[in-house]
């Protein structure tokens, strides 16, 4: 792999080969996976830094799929994502720090259903390639776990057993292909 340097440029997410999720426990006994399908957004990594660098990324939250459409439907209502009145989930970074050989800490402000709160997002560099079209690509994979709650998703019902039909921490998940646009 090349130097953090030479990876100096703007870098726009691919969509369609990337994932934004999440994943949740069910009914206390299985995980949900789901994704969203329209993400935008870029890394911009200055040739002075990663003290200068950013990252910024649009999610449209109406664009959600767990593969179950009445489930889709519940989580796009006002229990959850709420989104008429917050179509958007976004991410900006405020620091991005090396913390290792090709892993990075990436602290930024994660709004989601109205509210804006700190998240710190591990992320490792899985690769950088050109691709058969003469592309330029960086693979970038994490995640973290984060408490629903604290962005005002506190829909949930009680089980029998004490425990709640949907977790309240839940995983948000990164694989995400970027493509170099400017050097």
């Amino acid at each position: 792999m090349t130097s953090l340097a030479e990876l100096a440029g703007t870098w726009q997410i691919d969509a369609d080969h990337s994932r934004v999720g999440f994943a949740a426990r069910h009914a206390m006994v299985t995980t949900v996976r789901g994704a969203f399908t329209d993400v935008a957004g870029a890394l911009v990594l200055d040739p002075r830094g990663l003290e200068h660098s950013r990252v910024e990324v649009v999610v449209q939250a109406e664009s959600l799929d767990t593969r179950h459409e009445d489930r889709d439907d519940h989580l796009r209502s006002r229990d959850f994502f709420d989104v008429e009145a917050h179509p958007t989930i976004e991410f900006r970074s405020r620091s991005i720090a090396e913390r290792g050989p090709w892993r990075f800490m990436v602290v930024g402000d994660l709004s989601m259903h109205g509210v804006t709160r700190e998240v710190i997002l591990p992320l490792e560099l899985v690769g950088v390639e050109v691709d058969p079209f003469g592309l330029t690509r960086a693979g970038l994979e994490g995640s973290r776990r984060i408490d629903r709650r604290r962005w005002g998703l506190e829909w949930n019902v009680p089980l029998d057993s004490g425990g709640l039909l949907i977790s309240e921490r839940v995983t948000l998940e990164f694989e995400l292909s970027l493509i170099r646009t400017a050097g």
